[in-house]
């Protein structure tokens, strides 16, 4: 097993230790849908932490990835893994959460606008090319949400940040369910390229059955009343599907070349079960 293997499995199980043990307090206090919707801020954290981890142990394998006109690339990426692995202990720890929230919304928007969107004339046609802008997008809305709920009630910046931030990320969701309809083939939760591996039962449905989840949830995200069920209950669905369907894939190729890339699929569903989580953060200030 390689060390980059090793320190992204060993960041995301520390990452998701800690955070489990310091969410308790919030949890006992909250009730209802507040109980499942609590756990975003600490899966988030995991998945930042193994981000992190890649960030600082391939480092040179991704300094393609950083746009051409920033100088000294290699800085760049250890740049922004100190960053995802601040913000994984801003939420862990539960400080300062506002604000790293909204700088890692700011993030994930800036690499929507430097990597994603100066590709779009070379693949408008690419299916592949949308489903990850618009994962970066949906990132970015789950953090401006959690950044909004934290500012002072009534405060028209978190208003803002909380009605965009749900705008983002329900438009991803019905545009992925749509992706599950179609493409029912490809893994599910955030549909990207990978195939559905053989020893999936009923891998139809199971496509079908995210799909029709995510489509709800979209649709929830909009309706004041329903937000907070709408949240939790995507949240969960992906939690679910991250722990029973691709950590048991990341088991069969740990061994693997495909090691990096299943340790990839776990933290990018992860995130995606983490931002649905996020936005029922302040759905009892949205009234409208």
């Amino acid at each position: 097993m390689s060390v980059e293997v090793l320190g992204m499995l060993g960041a995301g199980i520390a990452a998701l230790v800690a955070g489990l043990g310091l969410v308790r307090p919030r949890f006992r206090a909250a009730s209802g849908a507040d109980k499942a919707i609590v756990f975003g801020p600490p899966f988030e954290a995991v998945a930042l932490a193994i981000f992190a981890a890649e960030h600082f142990l391939a480092a040179r394998g991704m300094m393609p990835i950083v746009p051409r006109w920033l100088p000294n690339p290699l800085f760049w990426v250890y740049f922004f893994g100190a960053a995802l692995l601040a913000a994984a202990i801003s939420f862990i720890v539960w400080r300062q959460v506002r604000w790293s929230a909204l700088v890692l919304a700011l993030f994930f928007l800036l690499i929507v606008a430097t990597v994603d969107l100066p590709n779009l004339p070379k693949q408008v046609h690419e299916r592949l090319f949308w489903t990850l802008t618009a994962r970066e997008t949906a990132f970015a809305g789950g953090a401006m949400v959690l950044s909004g709920s934290l500012w002072p009630r009534g405060s028209s910046i978190g208003t803002a940040l909380m009605r965009i931030g749900r705008i983002f990320v329900g438009a991803t969701m019905i545009f992925y369910a749509i992706q599950h309809f179609l493409f029912p083939q490809f893994v599910p939760g955030v549909p990207l390229a990978k195939m559905m591996p053989a020893w999936v039962p009923a891998p139809t449905l199971l496509s079908y059955f995210v799909g029709i989840t995510l489509f709800l949830a979209g649709i929830g995200l909009i309706i004041p009343r329903t937000i907070r069920i709408a949240a939790a209950g995507s949240g969960a669905v992906l939690v679910l599907l991250t722990a029973f369907f691709y950590v048991p894939i990341l088991v069969t190729e740990i061994h693997t070349p495909l090691a990096v890339e299943g340790i990839n699929y776990v933290g990018d569903t992860l995130l995606f079960a983490a931002t649905a989580l996020l936005t029922g953060f302040g759905a009892d200030r949205q009234t409208v």
